[in-house]
């Protein structure tokens, strides 16, 4: 068995288009997304 990664993806200020290259990656390549209700829905 492989290890897994975790990233922290940040929600910034609200809009979901000021989110990182590098964040939006992994929440695509991501297998589970835990998260809170600072995250806009159109991320998820």
């Amino acid at each position: 068995m492989s290890a897994g990664l975790v990233s922290l993806v940040g929600a910034g200020p609200g809009d979901p288009e000021l989110i990182t290259r590098k964040g939006l990656r992994r929440l695509r390549a991501a297998d589970v997304v835990v998260h809170d209700a600072l995250i806009a829905r159109e991320l998820l």
